[in-house]
C-alpha cells in the first residue's frame, strides 16, 4: 500500500454508449458533471465491453478476466469464480472499507461479491428468489410498497413516460443519497473503496419530468443506418432483431431518444451530489473517481436497440479517470476493456495485482494490440474484433463478416468487407478472430483454417410472451416464481 492510502470511487452505470458525453463531442446529450471529471483526468476514446450483456461484462469488472477465463457469455444465475478474489476482496484484504451501492448484479443478489457491504437494486428481481432489495425495503419505508413498477413501464422496452412517484424516490436519486451516505459514515481509520453503480439509462425509461423538460427543445441525432444493414443476404440474427423494432423509429426513435439522455443527464447530476460528498468531508484530493458502464445500447442505429450484437453502439463503453498524479484534460486514444479496471485502480492505489488476471492497467506501459467483445455461444452468437483502425464484426449464423474504418466511420455506416482494397486488413483481422477462438462451439465455426459459421435461415427475436419481462405491482408479494424466466 502506498504511505497515504488513496479512496476509490467506481462509477458504474448499465447501457451507456461510449459517445454519450458532452466531453466526446456529443451534440445533444448534457453531461456537465461528466464533462468536467473528463476534463479533470483522463479520457479514453477507444474503450469496450468482453460482453454485451450486464451480468457476464460486470463479472470481468469483478475478476479482470475476459469470459474465456470467469467463463459467462450471457446473463447466467453463477457465483463468481473462486480461483480469483473480486476486485473488492482484494481492496479489503488490503485494508480499505469497500461498500457497494445500487446494481451490484451478481448471484446470488445479496452476496457480498467481496464487500464489506452491499446496499442493492436488484430492478424488480427480488421476489423470484426470495433475496430482499433495499430499494424495495426503502420505498415500503416511504409508504409506497411494491409500487416501483406501478407507472407501467418495463425493464426491456423503451416505453416512456415521466417517474410516476415524488423525485426523493426515484432509484437515480436513491442509489446516489446512499453513496453519500456510506462516504460521511466511513470508518476513519481505513480507506475506502465505493462502488456506486446505478441501474440506468437501462429502461424501463422514466426520468424525472424535469430531466424530460430539458430535451423538449433539443433535437437528438436521427439512427444512423448503413447499406450493409438493408442487405437482403445479411445474417438472420441481424434481420430477427431489425424486425422485432422495426416499428421504433423516426419521430419515435427521436422521442425515445430524448428519454434516455434524460436518465444520463439526471444520472450526471446526481454523481454531481456525491463529489460535492466527497469535497465537504475533505476527501476529494485523495479519491481515485473512475466513470464506466458495463456496456452500451444501439438506440436505433441501424434498425437496432438493446446490446444483442457486438457494434459500435453496444459494445463501446465511456472510460474516465481522475486520480492524483493523472494529468487533467488527457485523452488517451489506446485501446481499452472493461477487464482492465481492476488492474488500473489497483495499480493507481499502489496495490498488487493478483495472478490469473487478463486486464491492463490503462495508465501503464504496455497496450494491446485489439480488443475482443463476444455475445452469447448459440446460433445467435455475435463477435467482434478491432485493432488501432479497424473493426470486424461476425455473425456465425450465414457466416457474415462486416469490416468497418475506426477512424473515418465510426457509426459504422459502411461495410468494407467486399472492397478489394481492404482484403488484407479482412484476412489479417479475421485470422486474429480465429486465434481468439477457445469454445468448442467457436471451433465448430471454422474449417480447414477458415470461416464457415452455421446456417441459419431464420431468427426469430420478436417472440415477446412475457412483455419483455414486465415487472407487476409487488404488494401482495407474487407467489408463482417457477414459471418467470430469468
Amino acid at each position: 500500500m502506498t504511505d497515504i492510502p488513496k479512496n476509490v470511487l467506481l462509477i458504474c452505470t448499465d447501457h451507456w454508449p461510449g459517445n454519450l458525453l458532452g466531453a466526446a463531442g456529443h451534440p445533444t446529450v448534457l453531461t456537465p458533471t461528466l464533462d468536467q471529471l473528463a476534463s479533470n483526468g483522463c479520457r479514453f476514446t477507444n474503450a469496450y465491453t468482453t460482453v454485451t450483456a450486464c451480468m457476464p461484462a460486470r463479472r470481468s469488472l469483478w475478476t479482470g478476466q475476459t469470459p474465456y477465463r470467469h467463463g459467462m457469455f450471457g446473463n447466467d444465475m453463477r457465483r463468481l469464480p473462486s480461483d480469483t478474489p473480486a476486485l473488492a476482496q482484494v481492496f479489503r484484504d488490503h485494508g480499505y472499507h469497500a461498500v457497494g451501492v445500487g446494481k451490484i448484479e451478481v448471484f446470488p443478489p445479496r452476496s457480498r461479491a467481496g464487500f464489506d457491504e452491499t446496499i442493492v437494486n436488484f430492478e424488480g428481481r427480488g421476489f423470484r428468489g426470495g433475496d430482499i432489495d433495499d430499494y424495495e425495503l426503502f420505498l415500503a419505508d416511504e409508504g409506497h410498497v411494491g409500487q416501483r413498477y406501478a407507472g407501467g413501464m418495463c425493464n426491456n422496452d423503451y416505453m416512456y413516460r415521466p417517474w410516476h412517484l415524488d423525485e426523493y424516490l426515484h432509484p437515480t436519486n436513491w442509489t446516489a443519497r446512499q453513496m453519500c451516505r456510506q462516504i460521511a459514515r466511513r470508518d476513519p481509520d481505513k480507506p475506502g473503496f465505493w462502488f456506486l453503480s446505478f441501474a440506468e439509462p437501462h429502461p424501463p425509461l422514466c426520468p424525472l419530468r424535469d430531466y424530460l423538460d430539458l430535451y423538449r427543445d433539443l433535437v437528438p441525432p436521427a439512427p444512423v443506418h448503413g447499406e450493409w444493414s438493408k442487405d437482403p443476404n445479411r445474417s438472420a440474427v441481424l434481420a430477427g432483431a431489425q424486425a422485432a423494432n422495426a416499428k421504433r423509429d423516426g419521430a419515435e426513435a427521436q422521442r425515445v431518444r430524448r428519454a434516455f439522455y434524460a436518465a444520463c443527464t439526471h444520472i450526471d447530476h446526481q454523481v454531481r451530489t456525491v463529489i460535492g460528498t466527497l469535497i465537504e468531508h475533505g476527501l476529494l484530493r485523495d479519491t481515485i473517481i473512475m466513470f464506466t458502464s458495463d456496456h452500451g445500447d444501439m438506440l436505433g442505429d441501424h434498425g437496432l436497440w438493446s446490446k444483442r450484437n457486438c457494434f459500435e453502439g453496444e459494445a463501446s463503453i465511456p472510460m474516465l479517470i481522475s486520480a492524483p498524479g493523472l494529468s487533467p484534460g488527457t485523452v488517451d486514444d489506446r485501446l481499452v476493456s472493461i477487464e482492465d479496471i481492476y488492474p488500473t485502480l489497483l495499480s493507481l492505489a499502489g496495490l498488487p495485482v493478483p495472478a490469473r488476471v487478463d486486464g491492463l492497467d490503462m495508465t501503464g506501459v504496455a497496450r494491446r494490440q485489439t480488443v475482443v467483445t463476444v455475445k452469447m455461444n448459440d446460433a445467435g452468437a455475435c463477435r467482434m474484433i478491432r485493432d488501432a483502425d479497424h473493426k470486424l464484426v461476425y455473425f456465425p449464423a450465414g457466416n457474415q463478416r462486416l469490416l468497418f474504418d475506426m477512424k473515418n466511420d465510426r457509426q459504422e455506416c459502411h461495410d468494407l468487407s467486399h472492397d478489394p482494397a481492404h482484403a488484407a486488413t479482412l484476412d489479417r483481422l479475421t485470422q486474429a478472430m480465429i486465434d481468439s477462438f477457445q469454445l468448442e462451439q467457436e471451433h465448430a465455426w471454422v474449417s480447414d483454417g477458415k470461416l464457415i459459421g452455421v446456417t441459419v435461415t431464420k431468427w426469430e427475436d420478436n417472440a415477446n410472451p412475457y412483455y419483455h419481462l414486465q415487472r407487476g405491482v409487488h404488494f401482495p408479494p407474487p407467489t408463482r416464481q417457477a414459471n418467470y424466466p430469468s
